[in-house]
């Protein structure tokens, strides 16, 4: 890791120190202060303010990925989980094939979807790390927000939010500051790599594991559960939270590889060990529109086809007609439509798509109904909206439409119990222990009607359905036809199916790592140019030399 160099509030990322803004405690008791005016030091003055710094921060972290529209939507065209032929936000030029550069020059089409994630994350993280030094040292005076567990709820959830920004920084750019409570936020820590940045993330979401387990957590009064409007939805009590923590360290050690090469070599004991101590249900978060817990790209995406579609590329996969077949046997730039025939019970059934309507609930666009798991809606032909050859299609994804049609609120899975599974699952079968894997794999594949994986210790086994199995997976030399999917095959559909829309950038970070994205889609972005002209370094880049090769399935 590159050593600090002492550049002082230059960077986009720099704040006020926080042992500085604590210091204002300090001040003559005598002097009055404007009240008036928003004052940054006066509000860190306490631990009470500080505290009410630290529940905004998951907010922030949210809508930083939720409620403004950056690399999110970019990143579910470039793996199809998406696609859309639009301008808007770059969804059109990053879904082109064949795939197209990435500029980072000053005045970019892209500059502000590109800028964002970087910008929002990685200030949210200067502030998770202000909050916690400060705390720490109102705690070391003898200070506190009420009791010894109150004060442990709001490091440790500081401590989280510090972890998520930098993860999620270090999950989609090659390189980002190194943040830490330690490190004074008037000094502008150099650029290192994702690598690197997630080390760190690790070891803070270690920190707010540790803090929550340590004696002084259950010292008190007044401190678990977590609130409801610091996550948007359940109290959270001390177990939970714990187990959601190890959830997500589970998906940034597996997500930050860039190559199948890197995902081999992550550590998959460590990540299985955080699996199978992770979430027990769906972390759930709400949208909520008076509230400010935006869902702003779920509710735009759901507007019509023109923003988002489904495309065969993955998901035709389900089909058992030999439809899927043709199309892959078709030049790209001339394939068009068909109907999707499957016992996937994700996807509407029918022999016709006057039937796949009705089955859909078409017209009403009110999401998935409750009590199904149909999170696929064949649109009225009225509905259809032109897009690429090779993205046009029926189908659009229905998950979230609630969202939109309750006026921007109702609940979002935030982090899925299925994602916790296949995270343990993936992690068995990449440590020999297939066995362990099958009946996790089987846990949402059986309740999307197909049949169960029999017990086997190879992940090279055929799934069972025979000309009626799913998935059906694009075949070598020339992937012009398919035949049976292995369990190896099996655990990604499961986890593709029940990720879809959710999380963050969900399907883009497994296809990098699995080897699945199209022949030259890039595979991380470069620091924005606003960050490196903040930094006075003008030496502009662009990440477009390094690139997808041509995938699994010979897109």
């Amino acid at each position: 890791m590159q050593k600090i160099r002492a550049v002082r509030l230059w960077s986009a990322i720099a704040a006020v120190s926080a042992a500085a803004l604590v210091a204002g405690c300090n001040d003559n008791p005598l002097s009055v202060q404007n009240t008036d005016n928003p004052d940054v030091p006066r509000v860190y003055s306490t631990p009470a303010g500080v505290e009410a710094i630290v529940g905004k921060l998951f907010q922030q972290m949210w809508n930083a990925q939720q409620g403004n529209i950056g690399l999110g939507v970019q990143s579910q065209v470039m793996s199809f989980e998406s696609h859309s032929g639009l301008a808007n936000f770059g969804m059109g030029a990053r879904a082109s094939i064949p795939r197209q550069p990435v500029s980072n020059s000053v005045g970019n089409s892209d500059q502000a979807i590109i800028y964002n994630d970087f910008d929002e994350l990685t200030r949210n993280a200067r502030s998770a790390a202000n909050a916690v030094a400060a705390l720490k040292v109102f705690v070391a005076a003898g200070n506190s927000t009420g009791s010894p567990a109150r004060d442990a709820r709001a490091i440790s959830f500081g401590y989280f939010n510090l972890g998520y920004g930098l993860a999620n920084v270090a999950l989609l750019y090659d390189s980002a500051a190194i943040i830490t409570p330690e490190v004074p936020s008037d000094v502008v820590p150099p650029l290192s790599t994702s690598a690197e940045v997630m080390t760190v993330a690790l070891e803070m979401l270690d920190s707010a594991i540790a803090v929550a387990e340590s004696p002084e957590a259950t010292t008190g009064t007044g401190g678990w559960p977590i609130p409801t409007d610091w996550v948007s939805g359940d109290e959270i009590p001390i177990d939970r939270w714990v187990q959601i923590i190890h959830s997500y360290k589970a998906r940034f050690r597996a997500g930050v590889a860039r190559t199948p090469a890197e995902r081999a070599a992550v550590d998959w004991n460590a990540v299985v060990s955080d699996a199978t101590a992770g979430i027990t249900e769906d972390f759930i978060v709400n949208a909520d529109n008076a509230g400010g817990w935006n869902a702003t790209w779920l509710n735009q995406l759901a507007v019509d086809a023109t923003w988002s579609q489904m495309t065969p590329f993955i998901l035709g996969m389900a089909d058992t007609t030999g439809a899927y077949d043709s199309w892959l046997a078709t030049p790209v730039d001339s394939r068009s439509a068909f109907l999707l025939r499957t016992p996937d019970l994700r996807f509407p059934s029918g022999e016709t798509r006057a039937e796949q309507n009705a089955a859909s609930g078409a017209p009403a666009k009110t999401g998935t109904p409750a009590g199904s798991n149909l999170y696929f809606y064949n649109r009225l032909q009225g509905d259809d909206k032109p897009a690429a050859p090779w993205g046009t299609w029926y189908y659009d994804n229905q998950r979230f439409w609630g969202i939109r049609f309750n006026g921007g609120n109702g609940p979002i899975e935030a982090f899925t119990l299925a994602e916790n599974d296949m995270l343990a699952a993936e992690g068995y079968m990449r440590t020999g222990r297939t066995a362990q894997a099958v009946p996790l794999i089987n846990l949402t594949r059986t309740a999307a009607g197909l049949p169960a994986i029999p017990a086997t210790t190879d992940q090279n086994t055929i799934v069972p359905g025979g000309n009626a199995c799913v998935p059906r997976v694009p075949q070598p030399p020339n992937y012009t036809s398919t035949a049976c999917g292995t369990v190896w095959e099996a655990m990604k559909w499961e986890k593709r199916l029940e990720t879809s829309f959710t999380g963050y950038a969900q399907w883009f970070i497994d296809s990098r790592g699995w080897g699945d994205l199209t022949e030259g889609t890039i595979i991380e972005w470069p620091v924005p140019w606003e960050e490196l002209y903040a930094r006075q370094n003008l030496a502009l880049y662009t990440t477009d030399k390094v690139r997808a090769a041509k995938g699994t399935y010979g897109f």
